[in-house]
């Protein structure tokens, strides 16, 4: 059984860096992270190959500038291996073109599932996943809080708002899996140390087979038009009870038409 992730490695949340003036996105050449939200799939992962006598995960991404620091932490949790895509000619990429990247470096994997964060950290677009399936033509099930494998099916407990629906497809497949349904464990110091030997295949757009120009922003099918902060919150209004407060309150949502 060979599990692929698809993980994310982003700017530290708690020092996300500076927007680059021109393009208006996120400059990404400081140390980079595996995206939180992928650890989840990661452990996921781990799981179903436990006690396995023939099961591995192995890891793809796409970041620029060869960064493995956030792939080094999932190999660290117990991945074999990972595929790496760096190229300079995929900044600017949208999501439909990071899939392709993506589905491009899977398929040299063979991978019997696909596991996937419901939406990175960074981007909140939560369309990579599905846009991985219709590539790739496998069946899709989102917002997974159990997997269950059966010989060449996987029955998934998918995540709703009043509980949780069973599905069951076929194998291979791609699951987003939800964040805090599992608790990823913490890399060792054995393995982080076995990380460091660990394989990292290292790949181009021309070693994939991809023109240049159908990604980043020459392929790109958004723009980004300007940037603004966010409105600062103002202070509410505090009522002291005088013995009026409840008419007070009245008022107020009367005010705003809730009543």
């Amino acid at each position: 059984m060979n599990i692929v992730v698809c993980v994310k490695q982003i700017p530290d949340p708690t020092d996300p860096g500076a927007l680059d003036p021109e393009t208006k996105t996120l400059k990404r050449d400081a140390k980079l992270i595996l995206d939180e939200s992928d650890s989840y799939g990661v452990e996921m992962a781990l799981q179903l190959v436990d006690g396995t006598e023939d099961g591995e995960v192995r890891l793809v991404s796409m970041a620029p500038n060869n960064e493995v620091g956030g792939l080094r932490t999932a190999l660290a949790m117990g991945a074999a291996s990972a595929v790496l895509v760096s190229d300079e000619a995929l900044a600017g990429s949208d999501s439909l073109s990071t899939a392709k990247v993506l589905v491009e470096a899977i398929k040299r994997c063979e991978p019997t599932l696909i596991l996937t964060a419901t939406e990175s950290s960074d981007g909140y677009t939560g369309t990579v996943p599905v846009q991985i399936a219709e590539l790739l033509d496998l069946p899709s099930v989102t917002f997974a809080k159990e997997i269950t494998i059966n010989g060449d099916t996987v029955t998934v407990k998918r995540q709703t708002e009043d509980g949780y629906d069973e599905v069951e497809c076929p194998l291979p497949c791609v699951v987003s899996v939800t964040a805090g349904v599992v608790e990823p464990r913490y890399p060792s110091f054995k393995g982080i140390m076995a990380a460091k030997n660990k394989p990292v295949e290292e790949l181009d757009l021309a070693g994939l087979g991809i023109d240049a120009s159908t990604v980043g922003w020459a392929g790109a099918r958004q723009e980004i038009t300007e940037v603004t902060e966010a409105a600062v919150r103002e202070a509410g209004e505090i009522i002291v009870d005088e013995g009026d407060a409840h008419e007070r309150i009245l008022s107020f949502m009367d005010d705003l038409k809730v009543l």
